[in-house]
C-alpha cells in the first residue's frame, strides 16, 4: 500500500484513522474510518466515491470495497485495518480512478 495510516483526533468521534499520503493524490486514495461509540461501529469514508458517479468504475470500486472490508477480521475491527484494507484497493484502482476523474 502506498503511504502509512495514522491515527488521528477528530472532535466528533472516539477514535479514527487516515490514510497518510505521500503523493499529491490524495483525492484518489484518500480513506478515513472514524468510530463514535455511541453509533455502535466504525464510519469508513471514501473521498473518491463522491466524484466517480458511472458504471463500470463507481460497480468496482464499490464492490472491490465492500470485499476488503469484509476480509477485515470479524467481531472488533481496528480503524487501521479497515483503512488498509480499502487503501489496497484504492491503490489498485488510482490509474483508472485518476483517468476518470481527470476526464
Amino acid at each position: 500500500m502506498l503511504g502509512g495510516v495514522r491515527r488521528v483526533q477528530y472532535d466528533d468521534s472516539d477514535e479514527a484513522w487516515e490514510r497518510d499520503i505521500e503523493v499529491d493524490d490524495g483525492e484518489v486514495r484518500f480513506v478515513d474510518a472514524t468510530r463514535v461509540d455511541c453509533q455502535g461501529g466504525w464510519n469508513v469514508a471514501v473521498s473518491v466515491m463522491e466524484f466517480v458517479r458511472e458504471e463500470p468504475l463507481e460497480g468496482e470500486l464499490r464492490r472491490r470495497i465492500a470485499i476488503a472490508l469484509r476480509s477485515v477480521e470479524t467481531g472488533t475491527p481496528s480503524g487501521e485495518a479497515l483503512v488498509r484494507a480499502v487503501g489496497e484497493v484504492l491503490d489498485g484502482l488510482a490509474e483508472q480512478t485518476w483517468a476518470y476523474v481527470r476526464g
